[in-house]
């Protein structure tokens, strides 16, 4: 796990409130950023890129702090673990980007947001449109899904008040479409009849996914 700094000290000020002493980097070792990067992946799920990018910010504030600690060193150390945990399946990016995929999809996420998040942790094109694909082969119909969930949390559409439907209905629709839902998506949930109906779709489309 990794090693936890100390404690901010606190002196009283002048002033009568508490000032923050600043907190001291430690100086990065090889050893110390192997803790991290097991105590990182312990909590996370993680994409190579990803841990990538997390150890590299740790070992850059060690880099400001301490002057006599070289760069390229820290580098090869990086590289090192990301490919020691590929080769012993710590980190996986086909699998990382497939779970990823199906938890966002079940927190109302489109496809098209999906792909551009699994691109933000560092998943190729190819990784994201391999996931993606998968999903596709689960879920009947993932964007319909996913702008199902968006549109009963937010209580859009038919699940707003029926007297404010109208009015809200170019507001509800933008919402989607902000969500990352084409129009016809957005439409045929804003634009449904009532709860029923959506609720109906809902289940069907739950119930014709692959487990």
């Amino acid at each position: 796990m990794e090693p936890q700094d100390d404690p901010d000290d606190r002196q009283p000020a002048r002033s009568g409130k508490s000032r923050k002493k600043p907190r001291v980097v430690r100086k990065m070792t090889e050893p110390r950023l192997a803790n991290i990067a097991l105590h990182y992946l312990e909590r996370y799920s993680s994409s190579a890129e990803n841990l990538r990018r997390v150890l590299q910010r740790r070992v850059y504030k060690s880099l400001r702090a301490h002057p006599d600690l070289d760069e390229p060193t820290t580098r090869g150390w990086i590289d090192t673990l990301i490919e020691r945990y590929l080769e012993v399946g710590l980190l996986d990016d086909q699998a990382y980007a497939q779970t990823r995929t199906r938890s966002m999809l079940d927190r109302g996420e489109a496809p098209r947001s999906i792909a551009m998040k699994l691109a933000q942790k560092g998943i190729n094109a190819d990784g994201a449109k391999e996931a993606l694909s998968q999903l596709e082969q689960d879920f009947p119909e993932p964007e319909l899904q996913a702008a199902l969930t968006v549109t009963r949390k937010k209580r859009l559409g038919p699940y707003r008040d029926p007297e404010m439907r109208e009015e809200k209905r170019d507001r509800d629709l933008a919402a989607l479409a902000r969500s990352g839902f084409s129009y016809d998506t957005a439409k045929k949930m804003i634009d449904a009849e009532d709860v029923p109906e959506l609720e109906a779709m809902f289940e069907e489309l739950l119930n014709g996914a692959v487990d």
